[in-house]
């Protein structure tokens, strides 16, 4: 180790500082891209900050050592030098800039000459399918690279796609090598981008506006935060639904899961908990007046029975399956969720539908009365909903701005069960 190492030495270009360079060219995939479709970027030079003259004079040594580990590794680069102090200490040839003679020097230094092999393996084998996913290859090099040969196979299935359009079958009927229903629902976005490249448009997003981290937390029930949000949107509501919409696939119909709490009105025999089509549940003619929708599946199963009344099992975001359901404007419609941010956003997305819902247990003083059950909320929405009450608005913003604490939340199923079935037989607030 030098005796001294003084401010101005730790701006010098180290061994390691070149290859981290190096590496982020690799990293956004402009190597992979170059030795796809070489340019004129070989051989590139990498300019290197090194010791001035007054630095080779104050600590000599350092300097010596920051040389010698550039030119031991001399190799896949070659060494541009500079004379530097001549006229002061003496003539001294030092480091000026890496080059490299071509892209497979510059992916050796980095240590990815495998890669470089497999990806070239790849992206051949993909244009031997067919030669304009070539494209495709330049545009996503190291996600061809992760997915390896699921890549082959996601071309074939966007193959058959321009060749079958609209095909009017479950994705489990389509009969190809290597391809079944987890493998679509999971490569989509890849597919997609496959299928715009072959027919020369832009990739479908799963829902308008919304961008792939927005399609994932679509998958995972969160809410978009456009106009309307993925309530209003006319196609089913999960990504994998709404790839099979758009490429003329058939897809399971969505699900309503309800118990009927009188026990006075009839159903199937003896069934209370029942669940059918979203189509069915529209066309449902029984005598309720009251609907309520709560996301917990104990709360759920728990309710009491009551007269002339129906619980909703919900599903979070997205009450698509609820849009047609004409006879529940004629009925008290209570919606109890959690007392968090998102809570409010269910409900606010509940009435883009049914705007005549009320809430139930999502008030300050149910909050209040059970400090001891709260819990942190991770991820709170942020967003401007513009359909709760001015008690709601005033609850979501207090939770959103993290005046109880910081993040929060009250679960539905940690509110007491007599103080639940006190206030949900007084009705909304």
């Amino acid at each position: 180790m030098p005796a001294k190492n003084t401010g101005a030495s730790r701006t010098w270009t180290t061994l390691a500082g070149l290859r981290s360079l190096s590496a982020a060219t690799w990293e956004r995939g402009q190597l992979l891209r170059e030795a796809l479709e070489p340019t004129e970027a070989y051989p590139r030079r990498r300019s290197l900050k090194r010791p001035s003259a007054a630095e080779l004079r104050d600590d000599y040594a350092a300097a010596r050592e920051w040389a010698a580990e550039l030119f031991a590794s001399v190799g896949t680069y070659t060494l541009e030098t500079v004379d530097v102090g001549r006229t002061t200490i003496g003539s001294n040839l030092l480091p000026a800039a890496a080059v490299f003679a071509g892209v497979a020097d510059e992916v050796a230094f980095v240590g990815k000459t495998r890669e470089l092999g497999r990806f070239r393996s790849l992206a051949g084998r993909l244009a031997g399918l067919e030669p304009a996913l070539s494209a495709w290859a330049m545009k996503r090099p190291l996600q061809l690279l992760a997915l390896g040969d699921a890549a082959l196979s996601a071309a074939r299935v966007a193959l058959w796609l321009r060749a079958n359009p609209g095909p009017g079958i479950y994705l489990r009927q389509l009969s190809l090598p290597g391809v079944h229903t987890k493998f679509i629902e999971t490569h989509r976005r890849v597919i997609d981008e496959m299928l715009a490249v072959l027919q020369h448009t832009p990739p479908e997003d799963d829902q308008p506006g919304q961008s792939a981290a927005a399609d994932n937390a679509a998958s995972d029930g969160a809410a978009s935060d456009g106009a309307g949000g993925l309530l209003l949107n006319p196609i089913a509501r999960t990504p994998a639904a709404r790839f099979a919409e758009r490429h003329g696939f058939l897809h399971p119909p969505e699900l309503v899961r309800f118990r009927l709490l009188d026990p006075e009105i009839p159903l199937l025999g003896d069934a209370r908990d029942v669940m059918v089509t979203a189509e069915a549940f529209s066309t449902l003619r029984l005598p309720v007046t009251s609907v309520l929708v709560t996301e917990n599946l104990v709360n759920f199963l728990a309710l009491p029975h009551r007269p002339r009344s129906l619980a909703l099992f919900g599903a979070g975001y997205g009450f698509s399956s609820l849009r047609d359901v004409e006879w529940m404007r004629d009925c008290e419609v209570l919606y109890w969720g959690d007392l968090d941010t998102h809570g409010f956003r269910i409900l606010d997305q509940l009435r883009a539908v049914h705007p005549h819902v009320s809430s139930v247990l999502m008030d300050e003083a149910t909050l209040l009365a059970h400090r001891e059950a709260w819990s942190v909320e991770v991820s709170p929405s942020r967003a401007q909903l513009a359909r709760l009450t001015p008690g709601e608005a005033e609850v979501y913003e207090s939770l959103g701005n993290n005046r109880y604490g910081n993040g929060v939340r009250l679960e539905q199923e940690l509110i007491r069960w007599d103080w639940a079935l006190e206030r949900i037989a007084a009705g909304p607030v």
